[in-house]
């Protein structure tokens, strides 16, 4: 019987190894691409869905829907109040713009930790970064109507501040704002829109606009229940938030070319379901009856 060469034989299993690694290496960088969502959208819905990361594994398993619908953030009560005081914002200072973004920014991030906290689920902040004209985000061009977007890619909200804002500051209203790409933040981190773009694969056109205004809604929900921790303060009076609420009625959907933020008194209707429960469970949109997200 001829023998094999004992150089052979080495070559033979040196290659073999290396096709095997390297079909491992496939397999891992499919794995990672079906982690990986390149869809974006705009304002709060200029998002793109990040790699699933070592924290994220054990909230990612659960199931899709429930992720949704029963978030274990529904069952936390009241959001707490933190005694948020950003202080005065006068105008023509930007310096005052962004120490007065830094701090209610403190204060979502004190108020909702402790949220997080207390339903058992790990916590990060988001990064703020303030401008004063359009860029491109990690997730896509900036959109014509929006003054603020939160990009889940760097985990970042922009807050754009216009020359108009400038001169002529309204507290209440950019408040608002940056609490509401706040919330997005919060449907990124709690894993709930984890189900949001699962959910949107393989849909027609009329289902992904109603995904998405379940999520703006939700956000803006969640925005409202930091603005009842300030009621009754001179950020937030009752003036200005009947003002606000009214002006979201009025004109919420004129900025938008379809129908995916929710009609005017939609919009009206979320922001004053949080503002008068003030909890996260209030603003369970995913669970609504249709016509409340419309």
């Amino acid at each position: 019987m001829n023998s094999v060469p004992i150089s052979k034989v080495v070559a033979l299993v040196a290659a073999l190894l290396a096709l095997a690694l390297a079909a491992a290496g496939l397999v891992l960088v499919l794995a990672d691409v079906a982690t990986t969502s390149t869809e974006s959208a705009n304002e709060g819905q200029q998002i793109v869905s990040p790699p699933v990361k070592a924290a994220d594994k054990k909230r990612a398993a659960a199931p899709g829907k429930a992720l949704a619908t029963a978030n274990p953030l529904y069952k936390t009560g009241r959001l707490a109040d933190v005694k948020c005081s950003p202080g005065e914002l006068p105008p023509g200072s930007m310096t005052a713009y962004r120490r007065f973004l830094t701090r209610i920014t403190a204060c979502l991030n004190k108020a909702w930790g402790i949220q997080f906290r207390r339903a058992g689920l790990p916590f990060t902040k988001p990064r703020l970064r303030i401008i004063t004209s359009k860029v491109k985000t990690p997730c896509g061009s900036w959109n014509a109507g929006a003054d603020g977007v939160y990009c889940s890619t760097d985990r970042t909200m922009y807050l754009m501040i216009s020359r108009d804002q400038l001169r002529n500051p309204f507290p209440l209203g950019i408040t608002r704002l940056i609490a509401h790409e706040y919330g997005h933040h919060i449907q990124q981190i709690s894993g709930i829109w984890n189900y949001y773009w699962t959910a949107r694969t393989g849909t027609t056109k009329a289902q992904r606009l109603m995904l998405s205004r379940q999520s703006e809604l939700q956000a803006e929900c969640f925005s409202s229940i930091f603005m009842r921790t300030l009621r009754d303060t001179p950020l937030v009076t009752d003036a200005d938030w009947s003002y606000t609420v009214d002006w979201f009625r009025k004109n919420g959907a004129k900025g938008w070319p379809q129908n995916d933020h929710g009609k005017g008194p939609t919009q009206a209707a979320w922001m004053t379901r949080g503002f008068n429960r003030g909890t996260p469970g209030s603003c369970n949109t995913w669970a609504a009856a249709s016509r409340n997200v419309t």
